[in-house]
C-alpha cells in the first residue's frame, strides 16, 4: 500500500458541474452524434425529476420499503481492538461502518439502479441495457427490471462471467439476458464498450443504467446524487450515535459511484478528511487499475478523467483481484476533487485486500466483497497512527458472497 497523508478542506467543495457537465477540466460529453439528442433529454428530464416531489417520493418509498433503507451504522469494536494492537500509546482510531452490504441486493448498487429506472419509465423507455464487472450493478439492474416489468440486458466481460458465476446466475433467475463479451481483456470496460455499442444501434426504445460516477454527463451527477443517501444517511447516523461527525471517511473506488456517495454530503466539513482507496493489483509499478496514481488525464466512455494508458494514449488493461474495481478509469468528479486537493487517494494491493478481508471475517463476523476489502485495508493501516478519540467511517459497500469462489481460488483452498 503507497504512504497515506490526509489534507482537510479549505472552502467549499460541493459542487455542480458547468452546462457542459465538466468538473474543472474533467467530465463533459464525448458521445457518438447519435448518442447526443438522448444524452440531453436525459438531462432535461433528470433536471424535471429533481424538481418534481412526486419522484422524489416515490424514489424514497422504494429506498426505505424495497431496498431497506436506512442501513446500519456499525461500530466495529473487536477489529479496532485488533488494530489498537499495533498502535502507539494513546493511538488507535475507532473504526465505523456504514453497512451498505445489508442492502437488497447486497451492495450499494440498487440505490442508483431505483433512481435510474424511475427516469427511464418516465422517458417513455420499454429497454433496459446495463454493463458489470463484479456483477452487483448487473444484479441491481436486472432486480429493478423484474420489480418494473421492463426486459433488460447486460453486458458482462467472460472473465468476469467466470470469476463471478453466483451473480452470473442471480441476474439470469431475475429474468435478464447476460452477454459475454470476449473483446480485449473481457472485463469491465469491454463490457462497457459492448453497452455503448448497442445504446446507439437502439436509441429510440433503450435507457442504459450505468453503474458507476463516470460516462457522459449528466450520468456522473445523477449517479452521484442517487448515491448519496449513504453519506446523508451516515452524516446523520453519526451525529445521533456518537454526537460529531467523523474524522476520516474511507472508500474503496474503482469508477468510484460508493465513495462519491459517501463523501459528497461531507465536502463542505472541514474537518472531515476522506480518502479513497485505488487497486493496486500486482503492485503500482505491475499490473494495476489505480488511475490516479498511475494514469493521465484521456477520454474514455465519454468523458475525460484520469485513465490507464500508453505512451500513445491507448488506453492499457486494468488489473485488480476485484471485478468492480478492474477498470482503467475513474469518475470525473473524483479526478477534480484529487486535483484540487479536498480528496487523498492511497491504494492497497491484491495481496493486502485478501489479508483485510479474512481479518474482518474473523473480527466481526462480516464477510466482504473484495472492492471495500481494499478500503479495509487502508484502514488497518490508518487507524493505528490516529489518536484513540479518533473516528474513521469506511462504506462497506457489498459482501463477499460473489467473491468466495475467487478468495478459495488464491487462498489454495477448496470449496
Amino acid at each position: 500500500m503507497t504512504a497515506t497523508t490526509i489534507t482537510a478542506a479549505p472552502n467549499s467543495f460541493r459542487t455542480q458541474p458547468d452546462e457542459r457537465g465538466h468538473f474543472g477540466q474533467f467530465g463533459g460529453r464525448y458521445v457518438a452524434e447519435t448518442l447526443m439528442p438522448l444524452i440531453l433529454e436525459l438531462e432535461r428530464e433528470y433536471n424535471r425529476a429533481k424538481a418534481d416531489p412526486a419522484f422524489t417520493e416515490q424514489f424514497n418509498d422504494l429506498l426505505e420499503h424495497y431496498v431497506g433503507r436506512p442501513s446500519p451504522l456499525y461500530y466495529a469494536e473487536r477489529l479496532t481492538d485488533e488494530l489498537r494492537k499495533s498502535a502507539p500509546e494513546g493511538h488507535g482510531a475507532q473504526v465505523w461502518f456504514k453497512r451498505d452490504e445489508l442492502n437488497h441486493t447486497g451492495a450499494h448498487k440498487i440505490n442508483n439502479c431505483v433512481g435510474q429506472i424511475l427516469l427511464a419509465m418516465r422517458m417513455g423507455k420499454t429497454r433496459i441495457i446495463a454493463e458489470t464487472g463484479a456483477g452487483q450493478h448487473g444484479v441491481a439492474t436486472a432486480t429493478v427490471c423484474a420489480r418494473f416489468g421492463l426486459p433488460c440486458v447486460i453486458y458482462m466481460g467472460q472473465t468476469d462471467v467466470v470469476r463471478q458465476q453466483p451473480n452470473v446466475f442471480r441476474m439470469k433467475l431475475l429474468g435478464a439476458e447476460v452477454v459475454p463479451v470476449t473483446s480485449g481483456a473481457a472485463t469491465l470496460k469491454d463490457a462497457m464498450n459492448e453497452a455503448l455499442r448497442d445504446w446507439v444501434a437502439h436509441v429510440d426504445d433503450t435507457f442504459y443504467i450505468i453503474g458507476t460516477a463516470a460516462g457522459p454527463h449528466p450520468y456522473p451527477e445523477l449517479v452521484r446524487d442517487f448515491q448519496s443517501v449513504i453519506g446523508k444517511e451516515a452524516r446523520a447516523q453519526m451525529l445521533s450515535r456518537t454526537g460529531r461527525l467523523p474524522d476520516v471517511l474511507v472508500a474503496a473506488i474503482g469508477g468510484g459511484s460508493n465513495a462519491i456517495g459517501l463523501f459528497h454530503p461531507f465536502l463542505d466539513d472541514p474537518g472531515v478528511k476522506m480518502l479513497g482507496v485505488e487497486a493496486a493489483g500486482h503492485g503500482l509499478d505491475k499490473e494495476h487499475a489505480a488511475s490516479l496514481a498511475g494514469g493521465a488525464p484521456g477520454v474514455l466512455h465519454g468523458n475525460k478523467t484520469y485513465l490507464l494508458q500508453d505512451d500513445d494514449g491507448q488506453i492499457t488493461e486494468a488489473h485488480s483481484i476485484s471485478a468492480g474495481l478492474d477498470y482503467p478509469g475513474i469518475g470525473p468528479e473524483h479526478a477534480w476533487l484529487r486535483d484540487v486537493g479536498r480528496v487523498d487517494y492511497t491504494s492497497a494491493t491484491d495481496k493486502e485486500a485478501l489479508d483485510a478481508f479474512q481479518l474482518l471475517c474473523r473480527t466481526e463476523g462480516i464477510i466482504p466483497a473484495l472492492e471495500p476489502s481494499h478500503a479495509i485495508a487502508a484502514v488497518a493501516k490508518l487507524a493505528p497512527t490516529l489518536p484513540r478519540d479518533s473516528i474513521i467511517l469506511a462504506n462497506l459497500c457489498g459482501r463477499g458472497d460473489k467473491d468466495i469462489f475467487t478468495v478459495a481460488e488464491h487462498l489454495g483452498a477448496k470449496i
